[in-house]
């Protein structure tokens, strides 16, 4: 972790301190991932999985809970963030190899931490995950800047409707080998089963063993939730209309999008594990909106006293993302006496000792160990904010 600057921090997610405060700097952006990253550490670290109010757990497939709006949002914001950090060199019209090398060197750092996580701490080689959250974030910001660098606006507009016909053809229409037609059952739609081509049973998501929630084919409409977050940062960057004038268009635009999203589900229905093209289109006119929204309360009116915790968070996102689950993890190591003769690691004891005892009902205290952990990160977070310490990717 060192100081960094602009352009090497805003495709990843993280910005210094000094720039976040700039005149003219999008604050609506970095609220909106620091808001985004706090939801995620929320819904990823209940106090007891056993015990979670139905909000804040993932669709059981079919559908859309808030905790299935988090992954889309910061996709999103990946699309926003990498607009801002290379507007100007694709303005410039020169040579782009050197900056492709460094989005090339970005996303193989994010695919490698994923790794990292995912063998942490075993480091068991012959099972481990290939895809995930951050190997996604990886593919996704890859393609997204490629995307954007090489191409105009109004392409990438088709490129967003080609990924998600496309991807909804291929679900839909193509036969699965082995298993006959096209469906979207979780273990044998096509994309569980080219997973399983690829990577092998022994490296997918072990909760399942057979598919992957992350999966490599959903990157295809990942890309599409990717570039509407592009989209939306031209817009805003546009020279010419008035704040409110963007404002509006951007919530006649998510809202369109929404409208799309819903009536597609019929069809196809809205799935997170699926990335379904449905689901692109609900999730990213809610992100479009949301940032619409933040945009004009914080950077057109100015009401910025409230935002401190979110871009406290927003700042250092994949720093945050990475340590809580290494920690958490490494938590697991220790083995410690539980109420009722059971054993568990040193998360699990602190929250049955320290919290659960102290609430009537179990789903309640699972929410407030949730928040309990946000509070202690908030606190070293906020250290770095004002030391402008932050993770350089």
């Amino acid at each position: 972790m060192q100081r960094t600057t602009q352009a090497a921090l805003e495709t990843t997610g993280t910005l210094p301190l000094a720039e976040a405060s700039q005149p003219g700097r999008l604050i609506s952006l970095d609220v909106f991932r620091g808001i985004t990253v706090m939801a995620m550490i929320l819904v990823n670290n209940p106090g007891d999985w056993g015990h979670i109010y139905p909000p804040f757990e993932h669709a059981e497939w079919n559908g859309c809970t808030p905790t299935d709006l988090i992954f889309p949002f910061f996709l999103f914001i990946v699309g926003v963030s990498l607009v801002y950090a290379l507007d100007g060199i694709k303005r410039q019209g020169g040579p782009q190899g050197a900056v492709l090398l460094r989005v090339l060197r970005r996303a193989a750092v994010l695919f490698g931490l994923g790794l990292l996580l995912s063998l942490y701490p075993k480091f068991d080689f012959s099972t481990v995950r290939i895809m995930g959250v951050l190997a996604r974030i990886a593919l996704v910001f890859l393609g997204c800047s490629i995307i954007f660098l090489k191409t105009s606006w109004r392409t990438q507009i088709w490129l967003i409707v080609s990924f998600l016909i496309g991807y909804a053809v291929l679900m839909q229409l193509v036969p699965v080998p082995g298993f006959g037609p096209a469906n979207l059952e979780p273990t044998t739609n096509l994309g569980a089963w080219l997973d399983r081509t690829i990577f092998t049973e022994a490296h997918l998501w072990k909760q399942s063993k057979t598919w992957d929630p992350e999966g490599l084919l959903g990157t295809l409409p990942a890309l599409a939730t990717g570039l509407l977050g592009s989209l939306t940062a031209q817009w805003l960057r546009r020279q010419g209309p008035e704040p409110a004038a963007k404002v509006a268009w951007l919530f006649v635009a998510g809202g369109g999008l929404i409208l799309l999203g819903l009536c597609w589900a019929p069809w196809f229905p809205i799935n997170k594990a699926l990335w379904s093209s449905p689901y692109v289109l609900y999730t990213g006119g809610l992100a479009m909106a949301g940032l619409a929204a933040l945009y004009w309360i914080c950077d057109v009116q100015g009401y910025r006293a409230w935002t401190r915790p979110t871009l406290v968070y927003g700042v250092n996102a994949i720093l945050v993302f990475c340590l809580s689950a290494l920690l958490s993890r490494t938590f697991g190591l220790f083995q410690l006496a539980l109420p009722g003769g059971k054993t568990g690691g040193l998360k699990e004891w602190l929250y049955e000792w320290g919290i659960a005892p102290y609430f009537a009902d179990p789903r309640t205290a699972s929410l407030v160990g949730a928040a309990t952990l946000i509070v202690i990160w908030y606190f070293i977070l906020s250290w770095m904010y004002k030391k402008g310490v932050v993770l350089k990717v």
